[in-house]
């Protein structure tokens, strides 16, 4: 008797235990949840949404942070050119090179027993201060094509010869000889030269010979044409 009832609760217990699992692994099938375990869940997929969601506006920013670096890439590119033109145009004002200069006095000039520089001091103009009326010699301040002229006034009753000189060199000359019938002499000459950096321009007065001191009438004048 004892052992049939042990077998009826055995098999009771084992239908039991089937039945319990066979509605588990229903209720897992169906989706369904305990509550503690649907509380989780939806915990869990609001965590991973709003993961997502940063993850997202991350990526936003930094594609915003890319675009304001390549911004300021190129207003510092830009900023560079500003300057080099600057520049461009700075050192475009310092190459205006223009000078004009006159002998103050109206007495004569010479003669003298050696070639002598004349200088011319009084100054007309003299743009990018290239010419010294202290020595009445030009300077290139750069390498270009200039221009420049002399004039000269004198008396007929002696000689004159004025010549343009580049560094100790002849370029060119403009000279009147002695006459009695003739009061005053006029006269001058001009030249492109191509300079260095340096190279030195200036009117010399042959010897034995001379000239008028006057500002408005011997003068010596250059420019700079371009840069090389």
């Amino acid at each position: 008797m004892i052992f049939t009832l042990c077998l009826f609760l055995c098999f009771c217990g084992v239908t039991l235990g089937q039945d319990v699992l066979s509605q588990t692994e229903v209720t897992t099938e169906t989706g369904s949840c305990s509550p503690d375990m649907c509380k989780f869940l939806k915990e869990f997929e609001a965590m991973k949404a709003k993961q997502e969601a940063v993850e997202t506006n991350l990526k936003q920013t930094e594609s915003q942070v890319l675009v304001l670096k390549q911004k300021g890439e190129a207003l510092e590119t830009k900023l560079k050119e500003t300057e080099s033109q600057v520049l461009v145009l700075k050192q475009k004002e310092a190459l205006k090179v223009v000078f004009s200069a006159g002998i103050l006095g109206n007495a004569a000039i010479g003669p003298f027993k050696t070639p002598t520089t004349l200088i011319y001091t009084r100054i007309i103009t003299n743009l990018g201060n290239a010419y010294n009326q202290n020595t009445g010699i030009f300077v290139a301040p750069v390498r270009g094509m200039y221009y420049f002229t002399f004039f000269y006034r004198a008396g007929g009753e002696h000689k004159v010869r004025l010549v343009l000189m580049k560094n100790n060199e002849y370029v060119v000359e403009s000279s009147d000889h002695k006459t009695l019938n003739d009061g005053a002499d006029n006269g001058g000459n001009a030249a492109f030269m191509e300079l260095q950096q340096g190279d030195q321009v200036y009117v010399q007065l042959y010897p034995d010979t001379h000239v008028f001191g006057g500002s408005h009438t011997t003068t010596f004048s250059g420019f700079l044409l371009h840069q090389d």
